[in-house]
């Protein structure tokens, strides 16, 4: 698939209301190129899944025109977009067989029964199913039901394939499992993908790109490591990873780093980021596993703070601290087998760099 603009996907000013008064999606204007991975990535509400349905032509949009491969597809009927599409809760036809599901797509194409057993041979073994296609959809696990899902979705070799929270049905260990194997067949195929989850592990770990979207409208569209390391907003800081905030007045701006004064009259520098001018209230974002416990080098900032709950997770301890008001601050201190015993109510010195103290637009 290509365009005269690079993107398979174009979304032109597009937005949604249900009621003719709210905005579900404000605006969007969003391109998505051949062969990429973008997922869309929001809380419940956000608008993620509109702008999935739209391009799907399950919903129509209110304002502004979407375009699949330079064609304006508005008015044209979700089974004439020829996109591929994979749901949740599997959608497969519970009194047909496992290759009977494959081959329905491509008898609507009009396809010869020879064509379709080979597309569907193909597309069994991308997923690893070779050996089901006699059984029924209720003879396979909840993971055997998803890949059936996805060789549906790819069985008539689309050019664009659309997933809604496909995996959100599955257990921990398997939805990690699939998220590698969608993202391989992906890699392999070279396809167009548009994912939706509100899953932000899911996201940075499949995704060429993620589209953060928040009240209808998108808050930052970067690579996984880009929005992880450098959010834009709060909003972002916040929702993406585990974040400390951290609430206090701009005193000082140089270039692109600033001085923070906190509530309880600590100065912290970092990078200036989201801000407004001298004396504006900021909020501070900082990664638990940016800081060092007790460091013994001299580090940019450095602030005591008080345990006040230590958690195991084996490779590392969870430590949750009171740190200039924040009383749930988090620290995540590695594992080493042979650091001092962590307990609460002790006093410790945190540090960090002033690159990863992000300051950001005020958040209360």
């Amino acid at each position: 698939m290509s365009t005269n603009n690079g993107a398979a996907v174009r979304f032109e000013k597009v937005q949604k209301s249900y009621d003719g008064k709210n905005l579900v999606v404000k605006d969007l204007n969003l391109d998505i190129a051949p062969g990429e991975f973008l997922t869309m990535l929001g809380p419940s509400g956000s608008g993620k899944t509109t702008c999935l349905m739209m391009l799907a032509g399950f919903e129509p949009a209110t304002h502004g025109e979407i375009f699949l491969n330079n064609e304006p597809i508005n008015n044209v009927p979700p089974y004439k977009r020829g996109i591929g599409m994979v749901f949740q809760n599997y959608a497969l036809f519970p009194h047909m067989t496992v290759a009977e599901n494959l081959a329905f797509p491509l008898q609507i194409r009009k396809l010869s029964k020879s064509d379709r057993d080979a597309k569907v041979k193909k597309a069994l073994d991308m997923v690893e199913l070779g050996e089901f296609g006699n059984r029924r959809p209720i003879q396979l696990s909840g993971g055997q039901q998803q890949r059936v899902a996805v060789a549906r979705a790819l069985v008539f070799d689309p050019d664009l394939v659309l997933m809604d929270e496909p995996l959100g049905a599955l257990d921990k260990q398997l939805r990690e499992q699939m998220q590698y194997e969608i993202k391989h067949i992906h890699e392999n195929l070279g396809i167009t993908v548009v994912y939706v989850t509100h899953d932000q592990s899911e996201a940075l770990t499949m995704s060429d790109r993620v589209a953060v979207f928040e009240d209808g409208v998108i808050q930052q569209l970067s690579g996984p490591d880009e929005l992880y390391e450098n959010p834009q907003n709060s909003f972002v800081a916040q929702f993406i990873g585990e974040n400390n905030k951290l609430s206090g007045t701009v005193t000082s701006i140089d270039n692109n780093h600033c001085q923070v004064k906190l509530a309880d009259g600590t100065t912290l520098s970092a990078e200036a980021v989201n801000i407004g001018a001298i004396g504006d209230q900021t909020t501070v974002s900082l990664r638990p596993e940016r800081i060092e416990f007790d460091p013994t080098e001299s580090m940019d900032n450095l602030i005591k703070g008080t345990i006040k709950e230590v958690i195991y997770h084996g490779d590392h301890l969870r430590v949750v601290m009171s740190v200039a008001g924040n009383d749930e601050f988090i620290v995540k201190v590695r594992n080493r087998g042979d650091q001092r015993v962590l307990e609460n109510g002790q006093v410790h010195t945190l540090g960090w760099a002033s690159i990863d103290c992000k300051a950001l637009d005020f958040t209360a």
